[in-house]
């Protein structure tokens, strides 16, 4: 830098551009923060200048800018000269400060040798003074462990001999504490057994806890079984020696209660062993009684002699309990023929009655100590549900042959009621709504459920369920299909109908509603149709909630097995059958008024008066029909409305092919007809409320469908009052205001018409290549 001159430096760098990297000028903008548009990366000249100068009287300015610029620009060289200036001489200190730094690092690496050196030395003085400590702590540790050692060593020699004296007079409560002792300090002794005098010593243990569960076991033989057992009263010795048998093997007191109870339910074998009058299930009642008795004596003579955790009621309950299955399951094994289902529900109550008894009165402890099952009391409400009417799963096949029975003979009953119910004078003025026999069965289903639950939720309950679907069928075929009336037949009957349920299906729906002659149902069998619908509908709503049920109560992995789809599909069918009888008979109705309509003379029609006859019948039919179906319907306004949307989709297409068969047509005519349509669809957009008292809307679904149907009958009529010249007008007005008719409806509004064959055909050459499917024919 020294080699040029300052000025001549500044002036070389002037035309360079230094472009820094982003990194470097992120860098000098976080150091040196700018808002000065000359130090921005970006900067451009020409709007910088346009800011200074934005008008042309701004320029008048131009001298103070320049004068400015200029002044900052001198101000700017003499710092940058300052600072190269400035770091001539850095060089030299740079390198003083190198060399000092260097030797205090020296420095400091010396004093930092020193110090580990000291602190070597003191760590060895701490180690040494501390030597000693440590040794007298392991000495300590040692001195105590002997000292316990021998403490417990002494206990166990002095304890042996006072248990050999304490045992041989049978001085049981003073052996306790002693006992218990011992047994805790022979686990210390437990790695010192290779010592001859300590394994000497365990012996000698073993020897005296063999020798009192003997001895206490003999005691308690001889108590309750010796020649003095009648007279035998509770003691205190036999109390405390139970407090010794707690301490001894946890065999000792097993086999000992299961001893005691045997003892205790020997009269219990005797008195109903399977030969005896009183072991059939007749008699269940008083094996119970005498247990409940027994059990009462028995804790109130011995109960404050034995420990309460032994839980001594409770063991002999459980035996009890497993005799009483085994010997019932033996018993109805070989007498099975002589059980009925009174006898069966008899025994399963008195049993049930029991456990319950039992459950609220144990916990179950002694059930649950030997199993491994730790969802025993999750699947179970109580360890003794159960534990005896297990034995009757097998025959409860006895109860649900009789519910079969009982369900026969209510069908049959529901049969007869059924028919007195529907056939009732004064039956078109107030609606059955359901019938009562409906309601009579699902009682009886929902009373069979809930007694099949307390007997069992297993296999018993699928064939339940089986049994539910079967008189389901029945009854969809028997009470409500059977009781449907006839068209065309004064007979209510149905031979036809007395099929399989496989049978029931479209197909012969509709041979069904064909058959007979044209004959309408009276207003009686038009609340008796209503009557099964409102049944059928309750049938199909109460089976979907049985069906829930049924998944609910039965066991899980049977669960998948209820299926009662094919029943609602039944109940379905009924449903839609009665839809479509009442459509039916509707139809039927209303046939003479277009029969009478397509005979009309409408060629003849010279001018357009009030509505045509045939629409004032309809009008009739209608108005005498619908009111007492919404009545009768009243419960079930879904399906009502479901009738409605059928009738007006199967009527409106028959009432447009009449209109086809109105030919020719004079104008006046064809306006008659337009009137008469109108006037129809008026009368058909309020079908739901004729009658009604309750103002309403009709469904938005049936308004479509007869707004839809009745003005493609308005548009035909009105292309037929359309002018035929020119003709390709006449072709544009049909396609336009019938869009989706084909060339075959065109002929028809053709011959309505009345026109020439010349013309006929010439406006059928013009609309064959503008039909809408573009098929010539």
């Amino acid at each position: 830098m020294n080699a040029f001159d300052d000025d001549d430096y500044f002036e070389e760098i002037s035309h360079e551009i230094i472009n820094f990297p982003k990194e470097v000028q992120q860098a000098i903008e976080q150091v040196i923060p700018s808002d000065d548009p000359l130090d921005k990366p970006d900067f451009n000249a020409v709007e910088y200048i346009n800011s200074l100068f934005p008008t042309e009287q701004s320029l008048s300015n131009l001298d103070d800018v320049l004068n400015k610029m200029e002044f900052k620009i001198r101000n700017i060289d003499d710092e940058i000269r300052s600072v190269v200036r400035g770091q001539t001489n850095v060089g030299m200190d740079g390198r003083a400060a190198l060399e000092d730094a260097q030797r205090v690092i020296k420095q400091l690496f010396t004093q930092i040798t020193e110090i580990k050196c000291k602190a070597e030395r003191s760590e060895e003085t701490v180690r040494e003074i501390t030597r000693d400590i440590k040794q007298l702590d392991c000495a300590k540790r040692n001195l105590t462990s002997a000292i316990t050692t021998l403490n417990h060593l002494h206990m166990l020699v002095g304890g042996v001999d006072s248990l050999k004296c304490l045992a041989a007079k049978r001085q049981y409560g003073e052996i306790v504490m002693p006992l218990q002792a011992i047994t805790e300090v022979m686990k210390h002794f437990d790695t010192f057994t290779d010592i001859p005098q300590i394994r000497d010593l365990a012996d000698q243990v073993k020897e005296i806890q063999a020798s009192l569960a003997t001895q206490i076991t003999n005691d308690f033989h001889e108590a309750f079984a010796g020649p003095n057992a009648k007279s035998f009263v509770p003691n205190r010795q036999l109390a405390e020696a139970c407090l010794v048998v707690s301490i001894l093997d946890p065999k000792v007191k097993k086999e000992l209660l299961k001893w005691f109870v045997s003892v205790q339910l020997s009269e219990y074998s005797v008195l109903f062993h399977e030969s005896e009058d009183n072991a059939w299930l007749d008699k269940l009642d008083r094996r119970f009684a005498w247990f409940k008795k027994h059990l009462l004596q028995c804790e109130d003579k011995f109960g404050a002699m034995f420990p309460p955790h032994w839980e001594v009621s409770e063991r002999i309950t459980v035996e009890f309990c497993n005799i009483t299955k085994n010997e019932l399951t033996k018993i109805m094994g070989k007498r099975k023929n002589e059980i009925d289902v009174k006898l069966l529900l008899f025994a399963i109550q008195k049993t049930v009655n029991l456990e319950t008894l039992l459950a609220k009165r144990f916990s179950g402890t002694t059930l649950l100590e030997d199993k491994d099952d730790e969802d025993l009391k999750e699947k179970k409400i109580s360890p003794f549900s159960g534990i005896i009417s297990e034995c009757f799963q097998p025959y409860l096949y006895i109860y649900i042959e009789s519910l079969d029975r009982n369900l026969f003979e209510l069908m049959e009953r529901s049969i007869a009621d059924s028919k007195t119910d529907l056939n009732r004078e004064g039956l078109p003025s107030t609606s059955v709504g359901v019938l009562p026999s409906c309601a009579d069965l699902f009682v009886f289903y929902k009373k069979c459920l809930i007694q099949c639950t307390q007997l069992s939720n297993g296999n018993p309950m699928l064939a339940l369920a089986n049994t539910f679907q079967k008189y389901l069928r029945e009854y969809a075929f028997k009470v409500l299909q059977n009781n449907l009336p006839k068209i065309g037949g004064t007979s209510s009957t149905l031979s036809s109908v007395t099929r399989d349920l496989k049978d029931f299906s479209t197909g012969f729906m509709q041979n069904f509603l064909k058959e007979g002659e044209s004959t309408r149902f009276n207003k009686q069998e038009q609340a008796r149709i209503c009557c099964i619908l409102t049944t059928a509908e309750y049938c199909l709503e109460t089976t979907q909630q049985l069906e829930k049920t049924l998944k609910e109560k039965i066991e899980p992995s049977l669960s998948d097995r209820i299926k009662l789809a094919q029943e609602q599909d039944v109940f379905h069918n009924v449903i839609s059958t009665c839809i479509q009888l009442l459509v039916q008979d509707l139809e039927l109705a209303c046939e003479p008024a277009l029969s009478a309509m397509t005979k009309t003379q409408w060629q003849t029609v010279e001018t357009v008066g009030d509505q045509s006859p045939y629409v004032s019948a309809i009008t009739g039919h209608i108005k005498t029909t619908i009111p007492l179906l919404r009545d009768n319907l009243a419960s079930s306004r879904k399906y009502f409305t479901q009738f409605c949307i059928k009738f007006v989709n199967s009527f409106i297409p028959k009432f447009i092919q009449s209109i086809f068969k109105c030919k020719p047509l004079s104008a006046a005519g064809a306006e008659q007809l337009l009137l008469d349509a109108h006037m129809l669809k008026t009368i058909l957009l309020g079908l739901p409320l004729v009658g009604s008292k309750v103002n309403r809307e009709a469904p938005s679904s049936f308004t479509k469908i007869v707004v839809k149907g009745m003005t493609r009958a308005e548009m035909i009529l009105k292309v037929v009052m359309s002018h035929t010249e020119p003709h390709t007008a006449f072709v544009d007005q049909f396609l336009k205001l019938l869009p989706e008719s084909d060339i075959q409806e065109f002929q028809k509004v053709l011959e309505m018409k009345g026109l020439k064959t010349a013309d006929k055909n010439h406006l059928i050459s013009l609309f064959r290549p503008r039909q809408p499917d573009n098929l010539y024919t």
